[in-house]
């Protein structure tokens, strides 16, 4: 299942909650700032390591950066600190100062539309992508992923989950809402079979032409639950009104979500030392427990992985 849907524009509404609130900025527009000795991410103070910078290309160590195209808006992977303005922010943009920081180098920010960061990249206009970008095999034909999520479909229900959902067949025989033409349509519908094999009522699907419009309905009592992107429902959890407006279901059976594929930071297959050494920053990042709270601040910590793995996708 693509992270990136039809539904991410509309999604991008929710970052309007509560932008304001993240203190982690950049600026798309201008050049990136030296290295920093040590950073502060997500309230972990990350510092230098030196034999991961010593792994770099000679092209990048002298450059003293990676230049990293994303797509913004895309909550909350890619977001804009204030609408009409070019400070990022977003979990992308935290992990990318993370890894900057441990490699010691800077991770400068650019805007590239989605459809053109492979081509981009290809282009040796930038070292690397990191805009929620789901690793695939036909993009492993003409670039290399450093996989740092598990991504599919989530669960959002009204604060407290009142009707008790603890997974899709809770759904059953209940009304839920969903964006249209999207993959968590699909996946909705192709859940009808398994509601009637175990005796339960077929799933009221409502469609919505946006997810603002499908959380309205849940606001409203007229569903009892939400289903879209995982990413997007934990972030809307965590800020619409203050997080107390949602929940987040979490199904242990599906920690990323249903139907989750993994999502890499996409590298120049021209620079494989910088994969090498991106791997090798995340797996400690991961260690120490940097990645869990960078992901827990966006209110995702469940689609963290546990192993920065590489080339992760199969289909």
């Amino acid at each position: 299942m693509n992270t990136r849907l039809p539904q991410r524009v509309s999604v991008a509404a929710a970052a309007a909650l509560a932008l304001t609130a993240l203190s982690a900025c950049g600026n798309a527009e201008d050049p990136a700032p030296a290295a920093a000795s040590k950073v502060s991410v997500a309230g972990v103070e990350i510092k230098k390591d030196q034999a991961l910078h010593d792994m770099l290309p000679d092209q990048i160590k002298k450059a003293g950066k990676v230049r990293v195209a994303t797509d913004v808006p895309y909550p909350p992977f890619e977001m804009f600190v204030k609408e009409g303005e070019s400070e990022l922010t977003g979990l992308d943009y935290d992990l990318g100062q993370a890894l900057s920081a441990k490699l010691g180098v800077s991770f400068a920010f650019a805007p590239q539309k989605f459809d053109g960061i492979v081509p981009a990249l290809q282009a040796g206009k930038f070292d690397a992508a990191m805009s929620a970008i789901t690793d695939n095999k036909e993009r492993q034909q003409v670039v290399d992923f450093v996989d740092y999520s598990q991504s599919g479909s989530g669960i959002l229900v009204a604060d407290g989950n009142p009707a008790k959902i603890a997974d899709l067949d809770g759904l059953c025989g209940r009304k839920v809402a969903v964006q249209a033409a999207t993959n968590q349509l699909d996946l909705l519908k192709s859940h009808q079979k398994a509601c009637s094999t175990a005796g339960k009522g077929k799933i009221g699907i409502l469609t919505y032409p946006k997810d603002s419009d499908a959380q309205l309905a849940l606001r409203s009592g007229k569903v009892v639950a939400q289903v879209l992107t995982k990413p997007a429902a934990g972030w809307v959890a965590k800020t619409a009104d203050g997080g107390k407006a949602f929940d987040l279901v979490e199904d242990p059976a599906a920690p990323g979500g249903y139907n989750a594929s993994p999502n890499g930071i996409a590298v120049s297959k021209q620079l494989p030392e910088l994969t090498d050494a991106i791997q090798k920053a995340l797996q400690a990042l991961i260690d120490d427990g940097t990645v869990t709270k960078i992901f827990d601040k966006y209110g995702v910590a469940s689609i963290a992985v546990k192993e920065a793995t590489r080339n992760a996708a199969v289909d």
